[in-house]
Formats: C-alpha cells, sequence, structure tokens
C-alpha cells in the first residue's frame, strides 16, 4: 500500500464563525425570494455546506444551490418511497448499516460485487433514496456520512463507468459536504485500473476522502479499528457481526421511516406546481451561467452536467501496489 501526497491545488479557506454567517446571508441575498420557499435546503447549515464546497465563492455557492433547487424540484428525491426502489435492495448490494462509526457517523455498506438489477436509473434511483433517508436520520451534530465498500467478488464487470459517473454527479452536485469517509476494503489490483478511470470524474476534496484498506496489511486494518467498532461490524470487513444484512428487517425500518418522512411537510420539498412563474424563473436564473466563471483551480473533468467543488489540502491513500 502506498500514501501519496495529492498534487498541490489551492488552499481551503477557514473563516471564523462570524464571517461564515456573513457569507451564508450574502448567498442568501444572491438566492433571493426563494430561500422563504425552501427552508430547509436554505437553512443556514445547508447554505454553509455549499459554500465549503465552493471555498466560500458566494456567488459560486449560490449558483450551486439553485440547481439542487431546481434539481429536487423536477427529480423530486423526496418522492421516492421504499416500495419503488425495494427490489434494488433484496441482495444487500447497498444499504445503511444498523450502527454508526466510532464518530457517530451514518454508515454506509456498499458490496459492489454483489449484482441487482441491471437498470442503470434504478440503481441511481435507490442511491438517492438511501441518501435521502440517511440525512433524514442524521443527528444535529454530524453532517457526514461513512461509506464502507467491500469488494469481494468485485470484478470490472461488476460496476458500470456510466453508474458511477451518474452517481458522482448527484453526490458531488447535490449532497455537498456529505462523506466523511470513504474505505475500500480489499479492492482487488484489476481496480486500479478502473480507478484509474473514475478519479477524472471526481473532485480532488471528494476521492481524497478516500482510504484504501487490505486485511493482510497490520496498518490497514488499525484504520478499521480506528474508525468502526469491531464486534458491530461485519464479517466481511474482518468484524465479528455474522448476522450482516436481514432484508425483513432493513425493509421494515424504511417502510417505518417513509411513514414519518411523509407526515413531515418539508417546504424544501414543495411540489413543482408550489412554484409561481416568478419564483420559477428565479431558480432558472444564474444556473446557467458560463463556464468561463469556473476558477483556475477546479477539478477539471470530461464535459459532464456536474457543478465542481474547490478542492482542499489533503492526503489520498492510493491502491496498493504489487
Amino acid at each position: 500500500m502506498s500514501f501519496k501526497k495529492s498534487k498541490s491545488v489551492a488552499a481551503e479557506k477557514t473563516l471564523s464563525p462570524q464571517e461564515e454567517q456573513v457569507k451564508i446571508g450574502e448567498v442568501k441575498k444572491i438566492i433571493g425570494p426563494i430561500v422563504d420557499k425552501f427552508s430547509a435546503l436554505c437553512s443556514d447549515a445547508s447554505v454553509l455546506r455549499y459554500l465549503r464546497a465552493r471555498n466560500y465563492n458566494t456567488k459560486k455557492a449560490a449558483k450551486m444551490l439553485k440547481n439542487t433547487i431546481k434539481w429536487r424540484l423536477e427529480f423530486r428525491p423526496d418522492k421516492i418511497q421504499w416500495n419503488d426502489v425495494a427490489h434494488e435492495a433484496v441482495k444487500g448490494r447497498l444499504y445503511k448499516a444498523d450502527y454508526l462509526d466510532k464518530q457517530g457517523r451514518i454508515v454506509f455498506v456498499i458490496r459492489p460485487g454483489i449484482q441487482s438489477t441491471n437498470s442503470s436509473a434504478m440503481q441511481i434511483k435507490y442511491l438517492i433514496y438511501c441518501l435521502e433517508n440517511a440525512i433524514w436520520n442524521l443527528s444535529s451534530n454530524h453532517e457526514q456520512m461513512v461509506w464502507l465498500i467491500d469488494f469481494q467478488g468485485w470484478s470490472s464487470s461488476c460496476l458500470s463507468l456510466k453508474v458511477t459517473r451518474e452517481a458522482a454527479q448527484v453526490l458531488q452536485a447535490h449532497y455537498p459536504e456529505r462523506l466523511g469517509l470513504a474505505i475500500f476494503y480489499n479492492p482487488p489490483k484489476v481496480f486500479e485500473s478502473f480507478w484509474t478511470m473514475v478519479k477524472p470524474f471526481l473532485e480532488p476534496k471528494t476521492y481524497r476522502k478516500v482510504i484504501f484498506v487490505y486485511p493482510d496489511n497490520p496498518r490497514s486494518r488499525m484504520v478499521i479499528q480506528e474508525h468502526l467498532d469491531m464486534d458491530k461490524l461485519e464479517t466481511y470487513f474482518g468484524g465479528k457481526n455474522t448476522v450482516g444484512f436481514n432484508y425483513e428487517a432493513y425493509a421494515q425500518k424504511m417502510k417505518a421511516d417513509d411513514r414519518s418522512m411523509s407526515d413531515v411537510f418539508d417546504s424544501c420539498c414543495s411540489s413543482p406546481g408550489f412554484m409561481n412563474s416568478e419564483i420559477h424563473e428565479s431558480v432558472l436564473s444564474g444556473t446557467n451561467d458560463s463556464e468561463d466563471e469556473a476558477s483556475s483551480d477546479e477539478a477539471v473533468s470530461p464535459k459532464i452536467p456536474c457543478s465542481q467543488y474547490e478542492p482542499n489540502e489533503v492526503h489520498v491513500h492510493e491502491p496498493k501496489k504489487t
């Protein structure tokens, strides 16, 4: 396993709470009257995530947030129900663990070696459903999640580049600052080629949160133990939990969450008909600005419809070399 320092990029800004509050106010002013129509999505905490994703550039943060509002009104992620995506969850390819990491963050378990359906649209829809559910369940003092990815049985045919790219677009454009850590557990040698193809679709701030862990490496095992309770962790990650994923129990939890979520009216999930023409025009304005506005230190990807984060300076743990 090698540990490489990432290419030097623009340093991430650090602001005082007072300075952050000023920036939040500036973003809300740019967005205008729709702030009141989408109170949750335009809350101080939410706006701050978009600001951090854009290195506190208020104009870019406002544009990014407007794009998310537009996307939510068109895609309606809040309307996805368990029964719409349950068939994607049957085999346990992706699920929310029933334990938290040692920092109290929600853990997603992803097992790409397990095949679900062949529909890329349904795979993305299920991913979005899981994200919405996780955000609903986040505690007030934790905004980020941990992704724990098991590569047992994985081959290049298990995961399409198209699905990976679309998933990255959604995550980076509409769920900024939600990923705290991604642990890639025991990826095979062939994954290195796939990772090389995937990295251009990821922003530096995203892929630098990835750690590659190998069970035959003592230093790697320490990473797992540092972040997760081995008594609760599934055996396929080297833990002691032999139960793993139980579809029936998981389905009941998701259905219960669906009922709770449907009982709460969230203004950020207003129906498309709720917006009058003036608000609709306000949402659309500023979402199609020229690409020339992009700063030179942003990650440059192939021409895909995805907003870019500003990078920060951290380390990346690359796949081990053999």
